[in-house]
């Protein structure tokens, strides 16, 4: 796989809760940290994916906010 991301971050699927038509992914990546992706149930099924798997977060974003009380 080729990807222009630089953010790929290795981990394992822990937990899949499938909505109506949503579905949020809860990955446990390198170092103990929780990742939650929130994809399609279609992509969850084209993907095979299963608690267990091994699979990556790429995390693409154009801005970072930092917010203070």
């Amino acid at each position: 796989m080729k990807i222009s991301a630089r953010n790929v971050l290795e981990g394992k699927v822990i937990k899949i809760t499938r909505g109506a038509t949503t579905a949020h992914i809860v990955l446990e990546v390198v170092g103990g940290a929780k990742m939650t992706a929130a994809i399609t149930n279609e992509a969850v099924d084209e993907l095979g994916l299963k608690v267990g798997d091994a699979a990556k977060a790429v995390v693409k974003a154009s801005d970072v906010l930092i917010a203070i009380d």
